[in-house]
């Protein structure tokens, strides 16, 4: 066994984070009425969210802006693209937002049997996620995930953010783990792949929306049932 360490992550990798978000924004959209605010076609409001949700978190990647700042700015930022200035709404969006989404369950396909199978066949299984401890955690336990991995790393956690090296580091040292046994699993070219490459860390980049990687990754699946190929 090449590998003994496989360290996930979690958001768009095995937790399908555009479906449970995407119904997160329409149950608030519902409850909020707002429809009768101004915001007339919520796919058009959910593509503009995406958006300004998008380039919030690299700026928050890169160190430029604080937690609180990305939570709420991203849906004040899609309100005024409705003409919609109101930042009292857009906090409480932000609130309910982060209560309701991480009691969210869709996985992609086959998440539970593959962890089943892989840790079965004696691997250790961990986490690395940009993401906060509390939502993360919650995501978790919703989901019936938490059983499965022994070390969750999250960036609020160890202070570093994916690609940058400390996080990796950080993770290895938690797991008791060498980087010629570990490998990162991932979709994020740039903060999975790219991260992982720059600790010194074999990847698997799990290709689920069928791109092109500029850079090449030691091995890629487009499904997580592919995982069975490799491990």
């Amino acid at each position: 066994m090449q590998y003994r360490h496989l360290f996930f992550d979690l958001d768009h990798t095995l937790w399908d984070f555009e479906a449970n978000s995407r119904l997160t924004l329409q149950e608030l959209y519902h409850h909020l009425d707002l429809a009768g605010r101004g915001v007339h076609d919520f796919d058009l409001f959910h593509k503009c969210y995406i958006v300004h949700n998008d380039k919030l978190w690299e700026r928050y990647r890169n160190g430029y802006i604080k937690v609180d700042e990305l939570r709420w700015k991203r849906m004040w930022l899609t309100l005024l693209d409705f003409k919609i200035g109101d930042v009292e709404l857009a906090r409480e969006m932000d609130v309910r937002f982060l209560d309701a989404l991480p009691t969210r369950t869709l996985l992609f396909p086959d998440t539970l049997e593959v962890l089943k199978y892989l840790r079965d066949k004696g691997y250790v299984l961990h986490l690395i996620t940009n993401g906060f401890e509390k939502t993360q955690h919650s995501k978790l336990r919703h989901s019936g995930l938490t059983g499965y991995f022994t070390e969750v790393i999250t960036s609020e956690g160890c202070n570093s953010l994916k690609p940058h090296k400390e996080i990796f580091e950080y993770a290895l040292q938690k797991a008791g783990a060498t980087r010629a046994e570990s490998i990162m699993l991932g979709d994020n070219v740039e903060a999975d792949i790219q991260g992982a490459m720059n600790a010194g860390i074999d990847q698997v980049y799990v290709n689920h929306l069928d791109q092109e990687p500029a850079i090449q990754p030691t091995y890629t699946v487009r499904s997580l049932r592919e995982l069975k190929d490799i491990f």
